[in-house]
């Protein structure tokens, strides 16, 4: 008999009752769309793009760091390559996610529902920093030692130092591999959602232009979203 019992369909049961409002949630279609409007082709979303991709190679490598040790990227010669690609891959990682940023403020990418998806990316810049951070004194050299002194003092002046201890290496290697990078990765994880839901923001449109509503997401085509 079909029908749904207790808002579940009758024949499929709970796991069918999941897949159907997952599918709903989140439609393929929007997940993995097949077509972009012509302005997704802008060299501004290329940089998001590039942020996703140092963003990768800073996880690898720092995995790798990680699991050898200070001894290792300090004496090594294997230890000193992938010590600078972690370095190198975050300075780009940090160059590429400002100019997408600074760009999608310019843009005015909150328009059309897009809020949470801006907030996010904005979220995910600012946690990146505390994970840069906390990177710079897990190092175990004269650099992290003097930047985990002053920002122990700092930290003191406002109250939060025993709770945030910055001259424990153990605890900071705890946020800089583990609790930060956990955080951040779930913050850009639910932005690149919400940007395959809700589309790519459209360009501003000119004074005294014509623009039509169109629905939020990749299918709106070409058309824009009025603010």
């Amino acid at each position: 008999m079909n029908g749904t019992v207790a808002g579940r369909p009758a024949n499929g049961g709970w796991t069918g009752w999941v897949r159907e409002r997952a599918v709903r949630a989140l439609p393929p279609e929007r997940l993995l769309p097949d077509e972009q409007p012509a302005y997704v082709a802008s060299w501004i979303y290329v940089f998001g793009v590039l942020t996703l991709a140092a963003l990768v190679v800073v996880l690898v490598s720092g995995g790798v760091l990680a699991l050898k040790g200070p001894a290792w990227w300090h004496v090594s010669g294997k230890g000193h390559f992938f010590n600078s690609i972690h370095l190198w891959s975050t300075e780009l990682f940090f160059a590429f996610m400002v100019i997408h940023l600074w760009g999608q403020f310019f843009m005015a990418a909150w328009r059309g529902r897009r809020a949470m998806t801006w907030i996010t990316g904005v979220v995910a810049f600012v946690a990146s920093i505390g994970t840069a951070f906390t990177g710079y004194l897990v190092q175990q050299n004269f650099d992290s030692q003097w930047i985990a002194a002053e920002g122990k003092d700092g930290l003191n002046a406002v109250g939060i130092g025993a709770f945030f201890n910055v001259t424990d290496f153990g605890q900071m290697l705890l946020w800089h591999v583990v609790l930060l990078p956990l955080a951040l990765g779930l913050l850009v994880a639910f932005h690149l959602l919400l940007v395959r839901l809700r589309g790519v923001v459209p360009p501003i449109p000119l004074r005294g232009e014509e623009t039509r509503s169109a629905p939020v997401g990749p299918e709106a085509g070409q058309e824009g979203v009025r603010p």
